[in-house]
Formats: C-alpha cells, sequence, structure tokens
C-alpha cells in the first residue's frame, strides 16, 4: 500500500482555503474537501455544519481507490472523476495530482455540470499550489532541527553514565 506524505504549510493552506471558497462561491456547492489519497482531510471549506469529515473523507478516498482497478481492466490509467447523485445531496469527487482529491457537496440549487466545470478550475489552481509547496522542507525552524538527546521519548533516549 502507498503512503501519502503531503506537507502543507501554512500559507499554502490560506490560498487552497481562498481557492475553496471562490469554487463554493461559483459552483453554488455547499461544502468542499481536500483530502488525501489515504482519506485524510487536508482543508475544508463551506457551511460550518455537522458532517463526520473523518468517515467521508476515508470513504471517498477509498470509493475512489477502488475505482482505479476498474480503470485499469478497461485500460486506463484511472478515473479522474466520480459523482454519486442522491436525491437531496450529491458528491463529485475529483483527483487533483498523484497526492490529492478534491471532494464537493451539492444540492439542488446547482447542477452536476456547474459543480465540475468549477471543480476542474479549483483542482487545477490548487494542483499548482501543492506544486510549489513540495519544493518547500517538510519542517521549519526549531521543528526542523533533530532531537537533542533529553527531548525525545523516554524509552528512546540513550542512557548516560
Amino acid at each position: 500500500m502507498r503512503m501519502y506524505d503531503i506537507t502543507i504549510h501554512e500559507e499554502a493552506a490560506r490560498r487552497i482555503s481562498a481557492v475553496l471558497t471562490t469554487f463554493l462561491r461559483e459552483s453554488c456547492a455547499l461544502d468542499a474537501m481536500l483530502i488525501d489519497r489515504g482519506g485524510q482531510l487536508l482543508v475544508r471549506g463551506g457551511a460550518a455544519r455537522a458532517l463526520d469529515t473523518v468517515s467521508l473523507s476515508a470513504l471517498a478516498a477509498g470509493a475512489f481507490s477502488s475505482t482505479a482497478a476498474m480503470a485499469r481492466l478497461l485500460g486506463e490509467a484511472e478515473f479522474t472523476v466520480l459523482f454519486h447523485q442522491g436525491a437531496r445531496e450529491s458528491i463529485h469527487v475529483a483527483a487533483v495530482d498523484d497526492q490529492a482529491i478534491l471532494l464537493a457537496i451539492f444540492d439542488g440549487q446547482t447542477t452536476v455540470g456547474m459543480v465540475r466545470l468549477f471543480a476542474k478550475e479549483a483542482a487545477d489552481a490548487i494542483r499548482a499550489i501543492l506544486a510549489g509547496s513540495k519544493n518547500q522542507p517538510a519542517r521549519t525552524g526549531t521543528l526542523a532541527a533533530p532531537l537533542g538527546p533529553d527531548e525525545g521519548h523516554p524509552t528512546l533516549r540513550p542512557r548516560l553514565g
């Protein structure tokens, strides 16, 4: 199983949040989430409504992953967009890059076409932000320095004397 390790610095997170806000305004979607392909929520935009984002993120990433097997059976690298239609709300899931997925929740106040159009634009913008942040170190400042002998886990500290 491939592990996904995405580091999003504060400035990149602000920029991604702004992209999600624009996406929500233009598409009239209710909620938007950037998740990694392992199912971890990275950035959320939208109404502060009660959602089980942990389960939703994990299930969306799992669905996206399972459709990759179907795509390979058809000779495709992957399906880059999934759509789930419900009676009241629907979900649009789209690949951003090889590590991230954009998930949008919308209702009858908009159309899947509008969501799809603006999700593509948002994914392109987020992809550029993530590509730029890959060139930055994962840790900065005091976190970049290795731990001293007295800072590690008690069972991993070297014994002196």
